[in-house]
């Protein structure tokens, strides 16, 4: 009797990191790794992107170039084991990476503003909890579009249920 190996559908989302609403999603199969998405993932964003945030994953540089293409700030964290790609007696002028690996991991996290990344790994964790974590459909394709559709759902519940508060609003009292 033969087992067919069993295989994984990867969710890859691009976020609003002012809203937490999400902006464009791509679904993978487990053969291919972020880098190879990060490019379809800016392709549907529509308006103007600032900054790109990724971890250790989109660390390539077909990332970097393609973040700056869109005229976006790639804040993408170097792999614990990254090496400066152009040194001091290239010809070429230095990559930003290698001046982030300069100055170290820590203080360029804290100055890059790479921890509002969380806003997108929070998304997914909605995404999950609301929806359990599991898809229903079998075929790739049928996966796909559940994802779409729980994608689209959050969304519309970020919307609608969302509060708004600004500073200095006081709390109103409550009778039970």
């Amino acid at each position: 009797m033969s087992r067919k190996r069993r295989t994984w559908a990867l969710l890859h989302l691009g976020v609003n990191e002012a809203t937490g609403e999400i902006l464009s999603a791509v679904v993978s199969s487990n053969v291919k790794r972020d880098d190879q998405v990060f490019g379809q993932l800016l392709e549907v964003v529509e308006s103007e992107i600032a900054q790109v945030s990724g971890d250790g994953a989109y660390d390539k540089r077909k990332c970097y170039s393609e973040a700056s293409d869109r005229g976006a700030k790639p804040t993408i964290a170097p792999r614990k084991n990254a090496v400066i790609w152009h040194h001091g007696n290239c010809k070429s002028p230095p990559h930003a990476r290698d001046e982030n690996l300069r100055v170290g991991r820590k203080k360029w996290k804290r100055e890059s503003g790479y921890h509002r990344r969380s806003v997108s790994q929070t998304t997914m964790f909605r995404l999950k909890v609301i929806f359990g974590g599991k898809l229903r459909r079998r075929k790739f394709d049928n996966q796909a579009v559940e994802l779409f559709i729980q994608c689209a759902i959050l969304n519309r519940m970020i919307q609608d249920c969302k509060p708004e508060s600004s500073r200095g609003d006081k709390v109103a009292e409550s009778y039970i």
